[in-house]
């Protein structure tokens, strides 16, 4: 019996004893996958594994003069055949889509984001660790020490810039810093300070130019926030949100001027049931969902509760008045349960949900909700210069139900208007589009003066566009579409990056 280091949504190791046959570490006897019957590899999904760099791109319409950065993108792509299990979209190897835009003009690149396991299965020419659910890791002889018995890094998920670091983001561990040309310059842990990571969706103050992040794992403490410096450096170092007992899975987080607020739905690691073949995520509607809010000057967080509903993403929040005792107002994509794996009690009734608005009074730790918006969407962004205050406009990609897409595939971008709660729809046909992010004009403060950014590929040819779509009217479509001469799997989450550094 070996002992196995499990190392991932944790900085810590916990340690697992375990036989280790055929040469590869696992837990368990991992069930037969069959990777060509895994929706989320195939089509609009499936992954890419060439690095390529397009000097031109091809433009229908004109880029506006105004444009001048970099928009990038990140999302799962394994680099070689997955074994054991894939789940979208926590598995995969981080890939990173970066159109560059100046004068009109466009360039594309793509890069890998590098991590030890990924450089480990491309000298071995293949997948060496399986998929979450399937706690396959290698041994000693195939990887090292090192990397024996641990899960792999995933930062696929998103990517951000602040303090002079271009990060590529996992769930809950520690990014990987990037270069201007998309290289991988390594593992970021902010100078020791953060060594068991942040998650995949910190949020920067406009204001006050601070990144506040969050951590949660699979051993006490099972939740910590932090808070990144506007130079980068570490003013706030892991803090532990007393009251969270039990590992838990928070894949985002909102911002106010007074408050980081995190939503604790029912989603709980069993890493037991994991190493006896179940599932690692359960959930346990039950338990109900808490909101903590965490009170940005050091203060005793204080908690709401309701009935069970599960969230993916934040769209946004803001103090409603002045005072302690003041509501916070969180606006967000709501989902009646969590549909990811083969979480126990994920998968006994249809998953319902749409655009919400929770009004969290902290004084009674009550909150009530509101649908806004029954659509089905996801993705949701905001100008982000408006982060913790008021907003007015919400994007969303959508579905227009004309036809069958996966989960995390939507073919139209819905635009909310918070003023006066109605909507704009964007229909893109054919193209499957992702997650669109705001670029604002230079030199103005308006939500409609920008534009929304996006990849989208067409499900008939595979052919991957970069759309910009003018923020005025954006029901209106792109002004301009530049053609990706390769295929752009639909990915995750990403950023305009002004030239200017703003």
């Amino acid at each position: 019996m070996a002992p196995v280091c499990v190392r991932r949504f944790t900085g810590r190791c916990r340690k697992v004893p375990h036989d280790a046959p055929g040469g590869s570490v696992t837990t368990h006897t991992p069930p037969r996958f069959d990777p060509t019957r895994v929706p989320h590899l195939l089509g609009s999904f499936a992954p890419v594994t060439e690095e390529v760099d397009v000097a031109e791109l091809e433009v229908t319409g004109e880029i506006p003069a105004a444009l001048d950065g970099l928009y990038l993108r990140n999302g799962p792509n394994p680099r070689f055949t997955p074994i054991g299990s894939y789940m979208y979209p926590i598995d995969g190897d981080g890939m990173l889509h970066g159109v560059w835009l100046s004068e009109g003009r466009a360039r594309y690149r793509n890069r890998f984001v590098r991590t030890p396991a990924l450089e480990a299965e491309e000298r071995a020419g293949r997948a060496l660790w399986g998929g979450l659910e399937s706690m396959i890791m290698p041994d000693a002889e195939q990887v090292g020490p090192a990397l024996a018995g641990t899960f792999r890094d995933l930062p696929d998920i998103n990517v951000v810039r602040h303090g002079g670091r271009m990060l590529a983001l996992a769930e809950s561990a520690c990014p990987y810093r990037i270069g201007a040309g998309l290289e991988t310059l390594g593992s970021e842990d902010f100078a020791g300070a953060l060594p068991a990571g942040i998650t995949a969706h910190p949020k920067i103050d406009p204001v006050t130019g601070e990144m506040v992040v969050f951590c949660y794992g699979l051993e006490p403490p099972y939740l910590t926030w932090s808070v990144i410096g506007r130079d980068g450096a570490v003013t706030r170092g892991p803090t532990t949100v007393e009251g969270v007992d039990e590992p838990m899975m928070i894949h985002d987080m909102a911002l106010t001027g007074r408050y980081a607020v995190l939503v604790l739905a029912p989603a709980f690691f069993d890493l037991d049931a994991a190493m006896a073949g179940g599932s690692f995520l359960a959930w346990r509607p039950d338990r109900g969902t808490r909101v903590v809010l965490i009170p940005r000057d050091g203060g005793a967080p204080r908690w709401a509760a309701d009935e069970a509903f599960w969230l993916w993403h934040t769209v946004n929040a803001h103090d409603d008045g002045p005072g302690a005792d003041a509501p916070v107002v969180l606006d967000y994509v709501q989902w009646s349960r969590l549909t990811v794996g083969d979480a126990p009690g994920a998968a006994q009734d249809p998953v319902s949900g749409g655009l919400a608005r929770a009004r969290i009074d902290p004084a009674a730790g009550t909150m009530t909700r509101t649908l806004l918006d029954d659509a089905r969407v996801e993705f949701p962004r905001i100008d982000d210069r408006l982060i913790g205050r008021r907003h007015r406009y919400t994007a969303l990609a959508t579905s227009t139900g004309r036809t069958d897409l996966l989960p995390g595939e939507y073919d139209a971008v819905r635009f909310h208007d918070a003023r006066t709660g109605t909507a704009r729809i964007w229909d893109a046909g054919d193209l499957s589009v992702g997650e669109p992010v705001f670029a604002p004009e230079p030199g103005t403060d308006s939500e409609e003066r920008g534009y929304w950014l996006t990849f989208a590929t067409d499900r008939t040819d595979g052919a991957s566009w970069f759309l910009v779509v003018p923020a005025e009217d954006p029901a209106s479509g792109p002004v301009a579409r530049a053609r990706i001469p390769v295929r752009v799997p639909l990915g995750l989450h990403g950023c305009w990056l002004p030239a200017d550094g703003g």
